[in-house]
């Protein structure tokens, strides 16, 4: 059993790889010990966007199950595969544990995407988090990952904005974050938002806060990004960028 020991970061990001079965169930029994084990931390996921919080709230207080909370919140077209996470719905259902909605939906980085950090985040988050003044060193990166995971099929001027969406989409989560930092709080999100470097502990960093990251990876993977790294079978799965097209700014 994985134990949580008495002095666990009370701030921990779980990474995934979004299509392991494997992965998934691995990183659920992960958190079931630790809660098992008397943790009681708020629930942040990448899953659920920002703007679904309210519904979220009310399907957690009048559900029984984790296919009830799913059908109520999620929209009938999703990109997640909902069976992966509803082990950790059930988890915040049995223990009364909240769930937090963690993510900037796509029509808000759709905006970031085409008039900048203004144009999706609130006056307070930019300067809270300097996004006026982004490292020069984490925006190249980021923009690295954006050129790497759309196989290099972008246009060269949409790399720069999507990078800023995607530095969006950590801000937030960092944000959802520290705002239950206090009480402990994990989130549940992809090994791409929770390394340590340029992603969401970034930002948490920049605020004071000292997390715990731990990347779920396949063998091949590289874990320097992550504090800790948990290996996962590979999944066998066609090749990404095999008649890739780049999907426009909207």
């Amino acid at each position: 059993m994985h134990a949580i020991p008495a002095s666990a970061p009370r701030v921990l990001l779980l990474g995934e790889v979004h299509d392991s079965a494997a992965g998934h169930a691995k990183r659920a029994a992960w958190l079931a010990d630790d809660v098992a084990a008397g943790w009681r931390p708020v629930i942040a996921m990448e899953q659920f966007d920002t703007d679904q919080q309210a519904a979220l709230d009310a399907a957690m207080r009048d559900c029984a199950d984790a296919d009830c909370v799913v059908a109520r919140v999620v929209p009938a077209r999703t990109g997640w595969t909902w069976e992966y996470y509803k082990p950790l719905i059930t988890l915040a259902l049995q223990y009364g544990l909240p769930i937090r909605a963690a993510n900037l939906s796509r029509s808000e980085a759709s905006k970031v995407i085409k008039g900048g950090f203004a144009a999706a985040l609130s006056p307070d988050l930019i300067a809270r988090y300097q996004l006026d003044a982004v490292p020069a060193s984490l925006l190249a990166a980021q923009e690295t990952e954006v050129r790497d995971s759309h196989c290099g099929a972008l246009p060269e001027a949409m790399v720069p904005p999507m990078a800023n969406a995607q530095i969006a989409r950590d801000v937030v989560m960092a944000q959802t974050m520290r705002t239950h930092a206090s009480t402990g709080v994990v989130l549940i999100a992809g090994n791409g938002h929770v390394r340590k470097d340029i992603a969401v502990p970034f930002w948490l960093r920049r605020d004071g806060l000292a997390p715990h990251t731990v990347g779920f990876l396949e063998p091949a993977s590289d874990a320097s990004a992550f504090d800790e790294t948990r290996r996962i079978p590979v999944t066998e799965r066609p090749d990404p960028c095999e008649g890739f097209k780049a999907p426009n700014a909207g």
